[in-house]
């Protein structure tokens, strides 16, 4: 896959899906494969870095990275990525986004996008527009519907989010598609589930990544190609730092002991275990924990 920002599309012409796909999951999936599915043309995503802060949004709470975007973009077989910063093309009327993005930047000879696809300044064109717009320039369009899950429920990055803030990682799970992934730098701690026998790593989740609720979770962590199982504290640690203390994520590696300070290491979130709690003493955290690492064994 190769971003274009570097390279141009030249002479290729080009199967393009639009959207933010700021969770890329199992209904930004649908727009992305019927742009794939165009085996004729060359398959094009157009999104935003995800630094990039959309009108819609209040705050940033990206589901994933923008690394981790082009990842699970590659895997795919997305053969271009077109992700410029969201400042660059806010202004652009709705003409003016097709001609010079679709037409003049990417070739674009078919497009995809979701029902609820909005774009030029403001927002303020839908796809009932793209379609009137495009047909100009000898460009197809196809608008997919929503996907629901089996409880009918319309799969969106709005609903993921909900469920990661209530701590049903393995509902969001399903309809990501893909598991709730962090690749962050392993943080020296203060060593003390060392010193209670269950070493862990600490990881600061960053601002603007959505923070699952505070607890304990079952996880997978990836150290060199192999996956091990975890057990992953997220939340402000109160037996030992009280209450106001900044949030992190604390995994201890089950079956696995070494030095990963510095690396960045992924881990994966699985399914929710507990809620997160001060104990009366340190002896009684160290065997809720030993509770926790049989648990998440299973």
């Amino acid at each position: 896959m190769i971003d274009i920002t570097a390279r141009g599309m030249r002479n290729r012409n080009s199967s393009v899906a639009l959207g933010f796909f700021d969770g890329l999951h199992l209904g930004h999936i649908e727009v992305i494969n019927a742009a794939l599915a165009r085996k004729d043309l060359a398959a094009v995503v157009f999104t935003f870095n995800n630094k990039t802060l959309l009108p819609k949004f209040s705050t940033r709470e990206n589901i994933i990275t923008h690394e981790l975007k082009l990842e699970l973009l590659s895997k795919i077989g997305v053969d271009y990525i077109f992700a410029p910063d969201f400042a660059e093309v806010q202004d652009y009327s709705p003409e003016e986004f097709v001609k010079r993005i679709l037409v003049d930047k990417l070739n674009a000879k078919y497009v995809t996008c979701g029902y609820d696809f909005h774009f030029g300044k403001g927002g303020r064109a839908d796809p009932t527009e793209l379609c009137h717009i495009c047909r100009k320039y000898g460009i197809e369009v196809c608008v997919l519907s929503a996907v629901r899950a089996e409880n009918g429920e319309i799969i969106s990055s709005t609903a993921i989010r909900k469920l990661i803030k209530e701590g049903n990682v393995a509902l969001a799970n399903k309809y990501l598609g893909y598991e709730l992934t962090y690749v962050l730098e392993v943080e020296h701690g203060r060593k003390l589930g060392k010193q209670l026998g269950f070493p862990t790593i600490n990881q600061t989740i960053p601002k603007g990544t959505i923070i699952p609720k505070f607890g304990v979770y079952k996880s997978w962590v990836m150290i060199s190609g192999h996956i091990y199982p975890g057990i992953t504290n997220i939340g402000v640690k109160p037996t030992v730092n009280g209450e106001n203390a900044e949030p992190n994520m604390e995994t201890h590696i089950i079956g696995w002991a070494g030095d990963l300070y510095g690396l960045r290491t992924r881990v994966i979130l699985r399914e929710y275990v507990r809620e997160e709690k001060r104990f009366a003493s340190l002896d009684e955290l160290k065997a809720q924990i030993k509770a926790d690492k049989e648990l998440c064994m299973k």
